[in-house]
């Protein structure tokens, strides 16, 4: 897993530590140690921790003037014993939604297991985005089953079009743009 880096191809359109309006604002990486590690697994430095234990992201672009992030994921969820969706929503969800963020795109390919416990964090962050609206793209298959056996596939859309996504392809505003319109479909 130390391999596995944050998708660093966008870094000419954004860093999440050079952006004032981002909770990993001045964040300072070391490129020689590895400070973080899921179980017995060192993460690649430049992965960002949120105060989990065994999942941590990236923000890998965010625009506010559009209202949208993409947030990159590694390891695993767990909120039955460690309640990442409450640390997520505290940490990080809840200062991107002060600074006007109501679309939040989660890539999930590196996302290994879900653990659940009860919705209602799901919920309450779902309700906050009012107009906006919450995507989880290619997340692995048993990964998937999990948030639906849990029903957080009613507060996090998932699937569809949503779920073999070449993102890589495409530049950040583009992803976006597809994915409300993939969402816009089922709307209509």
């Amino acid at each position: 897993m130390h391999e596995i880096e944050p998708y660093y191809k966008w870094r000419d359109d954004y860093i999440a530590a050079e952006d004032e309006r981002s909770p990993f604002y001045e964040t300072q990486y070391n490129e020689f140690e590895f400070d973080k590690q899921v179980y017995n697994y060192l993460l690649h430095p430049q992965w960002d921790s949120f105060g989990s234990n065994t999942l941590y992201l990236k923000v890998i672009y965010a625009d506010y003037d559009l209202g949208f992030t993409i947030i990159e994921l590694i390891g695993e969820w767990n909120d039955a014993i460690d309640n990442d969706i409450m640390l997520l929503k505290r940490e990080i969800l809840e200062l991107m939604m002060d600074e006007g963020i109501n679309h939040f795109i989660l890539l999930g390919e590196n996302v290994l297991n879900f653990h659940t416990s009860d919705d209602s964090y799901y919920e309450e962050w779902f309700q906050e985005v009012e107009d906006g609206w919450i995507a989880g793209i290619n997340f692995r298959e048993h990964v998937l089953e999990e948030f639906k056996q849990s029903n957080i596939d009613y507060y996090i859309n998932f699937g569809g079009g949503l779920e073999h996504l070449n993102w890589r392809a495409l530049k950040p505003v583009q992803l976006f743009q597809k994915v409300q319109e993939q969402l816009q479909k089922r709307l209509n």
